[in-house]
């Protein structure tokens, strides 16, 4: 229950939220990086939905997952739990960019979005929340 509350308030947040992936990213932890708005993963991270390799699902992360995904990726990799690499977690949506330095990654988004205004930035979280699933 304190993960999904976590996870939850996380996705909820009306401020810009940012993942940055470092050596691995499983299970939950792919979860906490499915919650967030931006994510960008070092070249030699890796990833897994390894929850059934423990006789488990991954109910609690599975929505955010989905969302971030789809459905025919989830399917296999909820259901295989085999390892994958940063490449493969942005070709699949899971993650926006791969780069060898997180930090650079990190202060070139940051130059980016200050440059922004922050009440349109929340508002732009909004509309896609609300958007989310319509066919236009």
């Amino acid at each position: 229950l304190t993960l999904a509350n976590m996870l939850s308030t996380l996705d909820h947040m009306p401020c810009l939220t940012i993942a940055l992936a470092q050596g691995a990213a499983m299970g939950g932890g792919l979860g906490l990086l499915s919650c967030c708005d931006m994510a960008i993963a070092q070249t030699d991270t890796k990833f897994a939905l390894s929850e059934v390799r423990l006789g488990l699902i991954p109910a609690t992360i599975s929505p955010y997952v989905l969302r971030a995904i789809g459905v025919r990726q989830a399917r296999r990799y909820f259901q295989t739990g085999e390892r994958f690499s940063a490449e493969t977690a942005c070709a699949i949506g899971l993650v926006h960019s791969v780069c060898d330095d997180l930090d650079a990654a990190l202060q070139s988004t940051l130059s980016t979005v200050l440059q922004n205004g922050p009440q349109a930035m929340r508002e732009s979280k909004e509309l896609c929340r609300d958007y989310a699933g319509c066919c236009i």
